[in-house]
C-alpha cells in the first residue's frame, strides 16, 4: 500500500485514548486520512510513500482545535483594553463594527486570522460572526477546517440591518454552504441570551436542529449578564437557556463562568459542551469558569481563545499554558488541569465539544490527518522529558513547523503553503489604518 506522506523520525504524541506516547515514531498519510501511526524501529520496513517528510525529531501531535473565534476581529485587535465587558462591547467594539464590518474587512480579517491559525498550528476553528458568508470564503482560500455561525442579535447588526431577518440571514446562511465543502460546516451563532429575545433564541435553535447543526451561544460569561438574566426571569443564565429546551448535544456554551452546582448539573444531563476561554476572561475581568467541575462531570470541554479583541492573539499554546496555570493559582491546587487533561481539551475535547471527535483531535487510523510537526531544537525545548509537559507549559505557536489538514500541507517550513502573507498583512493593515483615523477623529469630538 503506497502513502502520500510519511512523516518520520518524530515523537508521536497520539492524544489516543491511552494517551500514547511514541518516542521515535512515523505516522502514514493516504487519501486524507491517517491510515498508520507506528514505533520507528531499527528493522522496521517503511511502506513506500510519494513524500517522506523527516520530522527531525520534533514532536507530531494532533492539530489543535479552537473552539471560539470570532475571526474578522482580528481588525480589532488591541483597539480597546483594558475594560469592563460592557464598556467594552457598547463603547468600543459595537460602533467598530457598525462602521467597518462589511464584506470587504470581513474578508480582509477574516484571511488574516486563518493565516495566524495556521502559522500557529491551529486546524479547526468553531467561528461566530456578522457577514459569515465572507468569513467562510477566507476560510475556504486558507485551507483551515471550520465551524461557521452566522451571528444573530435582536439589534441592527453588519449585513443585517432589521433584526427581524436575524433568523432568515442565517437559514440562508446555512442553506448555501451545507454540504457545499467538506472542510466547512455552518451553524447558528446567537450572541447571548441578554442580546437575543426569547423568541428569536427559539427560532435560532429550531433552525439549528432542523440542519442537525451546531448551536452556538456566549453565556454566563459575566456578573452583569446573570445579574440581569436573574433580575428578569428569576433563573440563572443556563437555567433560562434549559428552560427554552435550547440545551442538548449540539449546543455549545461558551464561557460558562457564572455557574453553580445545578446548572452544572443541568448541562451535564443535556450533553451540551462548553467552550473555555480563560485569556479572554481574565484580560475582561469576567472571572474564573469552574473548568474541573466540568471535567468531573462529564461535560465536554474545548478550548477557545475568543476574537482577538478580547484576547489579542489566537495562540492556542499561549491558551493552553494559561488554562493550567490559572485554576492552578485559583484553586491553590498544582495537580489540577495537569498537562494531559489540558491538552486534550485543546485536542480531542475540542472536537468533541464541537461534535467532530470521530474525524479529528487525535493520531488515530481512519481519522482525518490534521497533523503538526513543532521543532524541537531551540533551547526553550532542551531538555525534554515529558513532551506532553512540553506541549503546555513550554511550547510557542511560533514554534509549529509544519501543518497538515486533510492530508494537505498548508504550512512548511514555518511558511504557508497557499497564502502570500504579505499580501494578507498588506490588506489588513490597509483596513487598520481606516480604522485607526476614525478612531483618532472619535475622540477628538
Amino acid at each position: 500500500m503506497e502513502l502520500d506522506t510519511l512523516i518520520v523520525n518524530g515523537i508521536v504524541v497520539t492524544v489516543n485514548p491511552d494517551f500514547e506516547i511514541i518516542g521515535k515514531g512515523w505516522v502514514g498519510v493516504r487519501n486524507g486520512r491517517i491510515v498508520r501511526v507506528e514505533t520507528l524501529r531499527p528493522d522496521s520496513v517503511m511502506p513506500m510513500a510519494r513524500e517522506i517528510v523527516d520530522a527531525d525529531g520534533g514532536v507530531v501531535m494532533p492539530g489543535l482545535v479552537n473552539t471560539h473565534t470570532h475571526l474578522p476581529m482580528t481588525l480589532f485587535r488591541g483597539l480597546a483594553d483594558d475594560l469592563p465587558l460592557m464598556t467594552w462591547l457598547n463603547d468600543h467594539i459595537f460602533p467598530a463594527e457598525a462602521a467597518f464590518i462589511e464584506p470587504e474587512s470581513v474578508h480582509a480579517g477574516a484571511l488574516l486570522a486563518c493565516a495566524e491559525l495556521l502559522l500557529s498550528g491551529t486546524t479547526t476553528c468553531c467561528d461566530g460572526y456578522f457577514h459569515e458568508d465572507s468569513t467562510a470564503q477566507a476560510v475556504l482560500q486558507s485551507g483551515v477546517r471550520a465551524i461557521l455561525g452566522q451571528g444573530v442579535i435582536d439589534y441592527p447588526a453588519p449585513g443585517v440591518p432589521d433584526p427581524a431577518k436575524n433568523i432568515a440571514a442565517a437559514r440562508d446562511f446555512m442553506q448555501h454552504w451545507r454540504n457545499a465543502y467538506p472542510l466547512i460546516q455552518p451553524s447558528v451563532f446567537c450572541h447571548s441570551p441578554y442580546t437575543c429575545s426569547e423568541k428569536t433564541l427559539q427560532s435560532a435553535k429550531e433552525l439549528a436542529r432542523s440542519t442537525d447543526s451546531l448551536f452556538q451561544i456566549h453565556s454566563a460569561e459575566t456578573r452583569y449578564e446573570y445579574e440581569l438574566i436573574k433580575a428578569r426571569y428569576h433563573l440563572s443564565p443556563i437555567a433560562y437557556l434549559d428552560s427554552l429546551n435550547l440545551l442538548d448535544s449540539k449546543t455549545l456554551l461558551v464561557h460558562a463562568v457564572w455557574l453553580d452546582d445545578a446548572d452544572i448539573e443541568k448541562i451535564a444531563r443535556s450533553g451540551a459542551a462548553i467552550s473555555h476561554t480563560p485569556d479572554s476572561a481574565m484580560k475582561l475581568g469576567s472571572g474564573i469558569a469552574r473548568i474541573q467541575d466540568f471535567i468531573e462531570a462529564k461535560i465536554p470541554v474545548g478550548l477557545g481563545t475568543d476574537g482577538c479583541a478580547s484576547n489579542n492573539n489566537q495562540d492556542m499554546f499561549q491558551e493552553m499554558d494559561r488554562a493550567a496555570k490559572l485554576h492552578k493559582v485559583s484553586s491553590l491546587n498544582p495537580q489540577v488541569m495537569n498537562s494531559r487533561t489540558v491538552l486534550e481539551t485543546a485536542t480531542i475535547g475540542g472536537a468533541r465539544a464541537v461534535g467532530m471527535d470521530r474525524m479529528i483531535g487525535s493520531l488515530v487510523p481512519g481519522k482525518q490527518a490534521d497533523i503538526l510537526i513543532l521543532d524541537t531544537q531551540s533551547p526553550h525545548w532542551t531538555p525534554m522529558y515529558h513532551p506532553e509537559s512540553h506541549i503546555v507549559y513550554t511550547a510557542k505557536g511560533s514554534d509549529v513547523r509544519d501543518v497538515m489538514i486533510d492530508g494537505k500541507w498548508q504550512v512548511r517550513n514555518r511558511s504557508l503553503v497557499h497564502l502570500n502573507l504579505n499580501d494578507i498583512l498588506d490588506q489588513a493593515r490597509a483596513v487598520g489604518n481606516r480604522i485607526q483615523e476614525w478612531r483618532t477623529h472619535r475622540e477628538s469630538i
